[in-house]
């Protein structure tokens, strides 16, 4: 199945896009798409345990899982002041 996957920031930067689709398995989960992911562009890896995530705009936790033609959005930890 197909997704459509959502990168900001540092993510978007380090993979040189803010919008990938990715050929995932049907039951897949945030994880695994995130997996396939970092497969695809492994200088993401680091993220992997700061990384936040939405499921069509709703947040969401790893385990989540995710249906053909949903938008994952990955979000790197952000600071301010």
């Amino acid at each position: 199945m197909r997704v459509g996957v959502k990168l900001f920031a540092q993510l978007r930067d380090k993979a040189g896009a803010g919008d990938v689709a990715i050929e995932i398995g049907a039951g897949a989960t945030v994880r695994q798409v995130w997996q396939a992911l970092v497969a695809a562009h492994p200088e993401l890896a680091p993220f992997e345990t700061s990384v936040s995530c939405a499921v069509n705009a709703t947040y969401a936790r790893m385990h989540t899982h995710v249906n053909a033609g949903d938008e994952v959005a990955f979000l790197p930890p952000v600071s301010g002041g």
